[in-house]
C-alpha cells in the first residue's frame, strides 16, 4: 500500500470504513501519517460532516479547503479537507458551467440541500467525486470542466477517504447504480462514469475496521461480500483496539476454567509486603479469569477473520485518549506490519 508508486498500479485512494465504534477515523487519521511517512504528500477526506478529524488533531474544524495539518516523519506531510455536498455541487457548477453565483443564489434558498435530499445518490457522487478527482489531480494542470489536463506527477501521494459506516459503504460507493435513476447522459451522468472508473481501477481499495467483537466482525465480513459484489477493490481488515496479552497460552486456559492458584498469589503478595494479600489475590484471580475468558472469545473471532483472504493488520488498545501524538504511535505500528 504505498504511497511512494505515483504512477503504476498501486492504490492511491484508500476508503477506510468500519461499523460504529471502532475508531474509523482514528485508522483513517492514523494511516495517512503512515503512508505520509518518508516524504510522501498525503490528503485525508472526510465526508460525514462530523469534524472528527479535527478532534483528533486538536485543531480547529476544516473547511471545504485543503490545507496542512501534521507533519509526517521524513518530511511527509498530511492534508485534510472537511467535503460537505453544498460546497461540492458549488465547485461543480463552476467547473463545468461557470455557475458559482448562480448556484451560491440557489444555496441561499435552499435548493441545493433540497436536491441532495431528495436525491441522496446525487450527495454521494458529489463526496466521492471530490476524493477522487483530488487521486486524478497533478501538478500544473488546468482542471477545466472538471477534465484532467495532463500536467505532471500527481499533487497526492495518496488520498485517504474517512468514509461512511460498513452498512451503507456498498451503496455509497457504488454511484452509478445511484445515478441512474437521476441521468442517463449528460455531464451528471459523465461524471458519475468518471468517478466510477477511478474506484474501481487498482488505484482504489477498501479497508475495513474492526474490533474483536462479533457483531463489528460480522459486519465486516457482510460488507466485503458486498463491495466485491459492487467490482471493487477490497485492501486490508484493519483490527483496532487489540488487548494486550499478559499471560502465556497454559496460564490463560487455567484461568479461563477458573484454575487460577490463588496460594501462589497470595505468597507473592505476602512478599511484596502489600496488606491483605488475601483479599487482593482474590480480586486479582477473579480480573484473570475475566482477562482469560475475553481472550478465548477474541480467539474464536480471530479464527473468522482468517477465513477473510485479505492482509490483516492489527492496532493495540491505548491507555489514554486519542490524540497527535496517539496517532503517530498508531501509524508506527503500521509502518512495522508493512504499510
Amino acid at each position: 500500500m504505498s504511497a511512494r508508486d505515483r504512477d503504476g498500479d498501486t492504490t492511491r485512494l484508500h476508503v477506510v470504513t468500519g461499523k460504529g465504534g471502532t475508531g474509523k477515523t482514528t485508522v483513517a487519521a492514523s494511516l495517512a501519517l503512515a503512508l505520509a511517512a518518508g516524504g510522501g504528500t498525503v490528503l485525508l477526506v472526510e465526508v460525514e460532516g462530523r469534524q472528527g478529524i479535527a478532534r483528533l488533531f486538536g485543531i480547529r474544524p476544516l473547511p471545504y479547503e485543503e490545507r496542512p495539518i501534521a507533519d509526517a516523519p521524513g518530511g511527509g506531510r498530511v492534508c485534510a479537507l472537511a467535503a460537505d455536498a453544498e460546497s461540492a455541487l458549488l465547485e461543480y457548477l463552476e467547473l463545468f458551467y461557470g455557475m458559482r453565483r448562480a448556484g451560491q443564489v440557489l444555496t441561499r434558498f435552499g435548493a441545493v440541500d433540497f436536491a441532495t435530499t431528495i436525491a441522496p445518490g446525487m450527495r454521494d457522487v458529489l463526496l466521492t467525486g471530490k476524493a477522487t478527482e483530488a487521486v486524478r489531480r497533478r501538478a500544473g494542470e488546468r482542471r477545466r470542466g472538471g477534465r484532467d489536463a495532463g500536467g505532471g506527477r500527481p499533487v497526492y501521494d495518496a488520498v485517504v477517504m474517512d468514509a461512511p459506516p460498513t452498512g451503507r459503504i456498498a451503496q455509497f460507493l457504488n454511484v452509478n447504480a445511484e445515478v441512474a435513476g437521476l441521468a442517463r447522459a449528460g455531464p451528471v451522468r459523465n461524471h458519475a462514469d468518471t468517478v466510477m472508473a477511478t474506484l474501481r481501477s487498482a488505484q482504489t481499495a477498501v479497508h475495513f475496521v474492526t474490533v474483536l467483537e462479533e457483531m463489528p466482525v460480522q459486519e465486516t465480513v457482510d460488507g466485503i461480500g458486498e463491495i466485491r459484489a459492487a467490482g471493487l477493490n477490497v485492501g486490508s481488515v484493519l483490527v483496532n483496539m487489540v488487548h494486550p496479552g499478559f499471560f502465556d497460552e497454559p496460564v490463560l486456559e487455567d484461568a479461563a476454567e477458573g484454575a487460577v492458584d490463588t496460594g501462589a498469589l497470595v505468597r507473592g503478595l505476602k512478599a511484596a509486603g502489600l496488606a491483605d494479600a488475601e483479599h487482593t489475590a482474590r480480586g486479582l484471580a477473579a480480573e484473570m479469569g475475566g482477562h482469560a475468558q475475553r481472550a478465548r472469545a477474541e480467539a474464536g473471532i480471530r479464527a473468522r477473520l482468517d477465513g477473510v483472504d485479505r492482509p490483516r493488520l492489527e492496532l493495540p488498545l491505548l491507555d489514554r485518549g486519542v490524540g497527535p501524538d496517539e496517532l503517530r504511535v498508531l501509524a508506527e505500528h503500521l509502518g512495522e506490519q508493512g504499510l
